[in-house]
């Protein structure tokens, strides 16, 4: 049994995650910021704690995520405003990285997108342009740490239902697009895999059965 905190806990990657993690026995905490969202991730066998990680400290969050095996991040604050996507996907996931190295949670799965990185070439005028900033920082954080990372770089989510099958790696091109069931899948398939530590795993849907395509990424 592995103990999973899931950072962002009531988005819909989140809970289809929390799903399959406590189906196979996982213990499994999702962290939200809405008390509202408590009975939608307890439906899942996840225990919801409810914590804002856009306002707490490195100490607060190593406080919500101490005595676990792995941090999955899979918080966002949804776009449209720079200045809360600067303060959640970079600031608060950088002092998540820091919290899980203070508490010895050494593993650490980032959800992240497909190009993200320094290079991400998101012009400044683009309303994207503030996430790819605030990705870039924290994926670049994480892999400077000394934690057991793992980053997903799914290209544009749908919520059409999972094939179980991907394609990784490659060059993301106009029209590519993944399922949240898929993204939730290949986050379960990385946990159990101690070969993924340090791979930037990116992918769309594809003809390759997720435990075979992650295998080979």
């Amino acid at each position: 049994m592995t103990r999973v905190a899931i950072i962002g806990g009531h988005g819909k990657i989140a809970l289809k995650l929390a799903r399959i993690l406590t189906d196979r026995g996982d213990q499994v905490t999702s962290i939200i910021r809405n008390p509202e969202h408590v009975r939608d991730v307890a439906e899942t066998g996840a225990e919801p704690v409810v914590a804002d990680v856009e306002t707490l400290d490195v100490a607060g969050i190593a406080t919500a995520i101490a005595d676990h095996d792995a941090v999955v991040w899979s918080a966002g604050a949804g776009g449209g405003n720079p200045t809360r996507t600067y303060a959640v996907d970079r600031d608060a996931a950088i002092r998540s990285i820091d919290a899980a190295a203070k508490v010895g949670v050494r593993r650490y799965v980032m959800v992240s997108y497909f190009g993200a990185g320094p290079d991400h070439g998101v012009p400044e005028d683009n309303s994207f342009y503030a996430y790819a900033e605030a990705k870039a920082a924290a994926d670049s954080h994480l892999k400077a740490s000394d934690l057991d990372w793992t980053i997903l770089g799914p290209s544009r989510l749908t919520d059409e239902p999972g094939s179980g099958r991907i394609s990784v790696g490659g060059s993301r091109t106009a029209g590519d697009e993944v399922s949240r069931d898929n993204v939730a899948a290949v986050a379960a398939e990385v946990l159990a895999r101690p070969e993924t530590v340090h791979k930037v795993i990116e992918f769309n849907d594809g003809d390759t059965p997720i435990p075979d395509a992650v295998a080979r990424a």
